[in-house]
């Protein structure tokens, strides 16, 4: 049986954290499915997706522990079977946003998300120096899952009106349009 492994990782920023994770990984015969992993105020944060055989879980899970004695933070969440993809209806959507930067603006795109009952499959944002302007501009890029392809044309309205509202930029496309 494969045991997967959903996990999270923290601590100040320096060379070498990856491999320290992936090196346990391999030791236990795991296989790295995907992550995603960044430096954010000079912090090392991510999160990542393994696969290891069943009876291996255990030792991994414990190696993955050690790692707090060189200051890096690991939250393991272990959920039993193969693979976790499962197949599923409905529709993915990306979204693009840019706007002078405000507070609230990402809070507004998740309300109508959550209204609709969409899911934030990734999400990515920064604030960025405006070209031209001067001032600071906001911006973010997210993949949704709805139920129904369907729902986005509702979605899309309420985020026309929300971006009138905010004086930003949003689109929502069907993913890979």
């Amino acid at each position: 049986m494969i045991a997967n492994l959903v996990m999270t990782v923290i601590g100040a920023d320096r060379p070498g954290l990856v491999e320290m994770v992936a090196a346990r990984v391999a030791d236990h015969g795991g296989n790295w499915l995907e992550s995603r992993m960044c430096r954010l105020g000079g912090q090392f944060a991510g999160i990542l997706r393994v696969e290891v055989p069943g009876e291996r879980r255990d030792g991994l899970v414990n190696a993955l522990r050690t790692l707090e004695v060189d200051g890096l933070r690991v939250i393991i969440h272990a959920e039993p079977g193969g693979r976790a993809d499962a197949v599923r209806g409905g529709a993915l959507a990306t979204l693009e946003l840019v706007g002078n930067d405000r507070p609230g603006v990402l809070h507004g795109v998740a309300a109508v998300f959550a209204r609709h009952g969409l899911n934030v499959e990734e999400l990515s944002s920064e604030i960025i120096n405006a070209p031209m302007g001067g001032g600071a501009l906001f911006q973010a890029r997210a993949t949704v899952w709805a139920s129904e392809a369907s729902r986005l044309a509702a979605v899309r309205a309420d985020l026309e009106r929300l971006a009138s509202d905010l004086m930003v930029d949003i689109r929502l496309e069907p993913a890979g349009a």
